[in-house]
């Protein structure tokens, strides 16, 4: 048995190889993309194509996944991240710096690398509560954006933490590129959200999704975007990326969600221009607020300094 995904190629992958475009619609790896593509179980308007066709926006991707319910259960096999650094650890919690293109733990249909096979490869205990996969996870962060996660050791803790992202009791702050210049330079988006009727992977605001609200802050304007502070009192999937399309503004180098590849290209972006900066919270065994930062990494400050030259 099969599980069939679909989605409508958006017009930003227009020219994109059917492997990348999947990897980047379904969060499948690139090389998982290609085996599933030879092996026929990827087709475009209901033609079966290889993994080098390109595709044209508008066009129906289809892509038959094997079924969760014969797929065996997912485990945690430790596998070392190169790149993932650990900011702090102790007996209840550790936080990780996470890097782009790893997932949060493992899933159906992904093949990369994931925070808890890096931790286990590294060593560290973390805690049994939660499925099998994903012991320990609170709360997580997209394949395609980097930064701040923290991951429970102990159970007390993950019942701590659990509750306390559950009751929006927990700082996070984003930094995000977004296109032009939102107005008003300082505001709220508060709009509910669900998933995008028949695409998977996708998510919109619509009336019957689930409440979220976003607030942001200019950090500093350049000629073709703005670099925005982002705090969350939701923790929706894609919340901010879908929010921001929202308001016509979407995250640079997301073309999932109408950003434009040009402007990508040219700042040297493969993925969305979004990292987790800041996470705040009381600590489990201490009761104390804690906090923790982290600075961008190469590709995104790469990209803000050729903005700033004028690129």
């Amino acid at each position: 048995m099969t599980d069939q995904r679909t989605m409508i190629v958006p017009e930003g992958l227009a020219g994109e190889r059917v492997d990348a475009a999947l990897a980047r619609l379904f969060g499948l790896s690139r090389t998982r993309a290609a085996d599933l593509a030879a092996g026929g179980s990827v087709s475009v308007d209901g033609t079966s194509v290889g993994k080098s066709h390109r595709v044209h926006g508008g066009e129906l991707l289809e892509v038959a996944l094997p079924s969760t319910a014969t797929s065996p259960t997912l485990e945690v096999v430790a596998e070392p991240v190169p790149g993932m650094r650990v900011v702090h650890d102790d007996d209840d919690i550790v936080v990780v710096d996470k890097p782009v293109g790893v997932a949060a733990h493992p899933s159906v249909g992904w093949t990369g690398p994931n925070v808890l096979a890096g931790l286990k490869a590294a060593g560290y205990r973390i805690s049994t509560s939660g499925a099998s996969e994903r012991q320990g996870i609170v709360s997580r962060l997209d394949v395609g954006t980097s930064g701040l996660m923290v991951v429970c050791k102990s159970e007390h803790g993950y019942s701590v933490l659990k509750r306390a992202f559950k009751e929006r009791r927990v700082d996070k702050t984003y930094h995000t590129l977004v296109q032009g210049l939102p107005d008003p330079l300082v505001g709220t988006v508060d709009a509910p959200i669900g998933r995008h009727p028949g695409h998977d992977y996708k998510f919109a605001v619509m009336d019957s999704g689930k409440h979220a609200v976003t607030h942001y802050e200019l950090i500093e304007a350049f000629r073709h975007a703005s670099l925005l502070e982002v705090k969350l009192e939701t923790g929706r999937t894609h919340q901010i990326r879908v929010h921001m399309a929202a308001i016509k503004h979407p995250c640079v180098g997301d073309p999932l969600y109408g950003a434009d590849p040009v402007l990508a290209k040219r700042l040297g972006l493969e993925r969305q221009w979004l990292h987790a900066m800041g996470l705040g919270f009381e600590h489990p065994a201490t009761g104390e607020w804690v906090t923790f930062e982290s600075t961008y990494p190469d590709d995104l400050e790469e990209a803000l300094e050729r903005l700033a030259s004028g690129v």
